[in-house]
């Protein structure tokens, strides 16, 4: 699997089945709302040309459901997305007006497509409805937490669904707005036996320094790089 890390939140999951955006927050939305918390990091525009067969919502806060990043992936015509979504982010896109099968998750919800496997897990956040997910591709899987404080609650969810530990962990790390730490995350890596982490969530608003992410098996990814996993 091919994974890009879009700054922020955002994900790009690609294989040669199928493409899935997580959290994509392209626009500059947020600066324009509050000039302390301006983009540190430009955007990449070029990244408008995926065409997602599948995209996931962890919660309905503006950097994680951003109207104006998926009005340029769902309102363009063309082919039908599928749109999995916590509560809170469901009701948002439904009031949107999105005309694409939206699909409403709550932990433990369970969604097959192109070959993946989407699980939906607890997250703990100020946003009460808000999930992370879990892909199993057949092969590896990958853990998206989305925005939450480690709870011990979300570590059994994870661990009900993989036993042996996720291949690779996609955790926040900037430690603001009830999300983990840089210290508290690499602890939950240990504890959901995560082989490989990776720090995401800071350094478009703030200036957390991943290398506080203390985790032995980390990778550290750079805004808009591509890797294969």
């Amino acid at each position: 699997m091919k994974v890009t890390w879009l700054t922020q939140a955002g994900l790009l999951f690609e294989n040669d089945r199928l493409t899935v955006l997580v959290d994509p927050y392209l626009s500059d939305s947020l600066g324009d709302r509050c000039e302390r918390k301006r983009r540190r990091i430009p955007v990449d525009e070029s990244f408008f040309e995926v065409e997602p067969d599948v995209i996931l919502i962890t919660h309905s806060h503006i950097d994680h459901l951003d109207p104006a990043t998926l009005d340029v992936f769902l309102k363009r015509g063309g082919k039908e997305i599928t749109v999995l979504a916590g509560g809170s982010a469901y009701e948002r896109l439904t009031e949107l007006g999105y005309e694409h099968n939206l699909v409403r998750l709550v932990p433990h919800s369970v969604w097959s497509e192109g070959g993946v496997t989407f699980y939906s897990v607890k997250a703990e956040h100020s946003e009460t409805e808000a999930v992370g997910f879990i892909l199993d591709d057949g092969e590896k899987t990958y853990y998206v937490s989305g925005d939450t404080l480690y709870n011990f609650d979300v570590i059994d969810d994870c661990l009900d669904l993989v036993e042996d530990g996720v291949d690779y962990a996609f955790l926040p790390i900037n430690g603001k707005g009830n999300n983990m730490n840089a210290k508290d995350a690499a602890d939950f890596a240990y504890e959901i036996g995560a082989k490989c982490a990776v720090p995401i969530h800071y350094g478009l608003v703030d200036d957390v320094d991943p290398d506080d992410f203390d985790f032995d098996d980390r990778m550290i990814i750079s805004p808009y790089e591509t890797v294969e996993l």
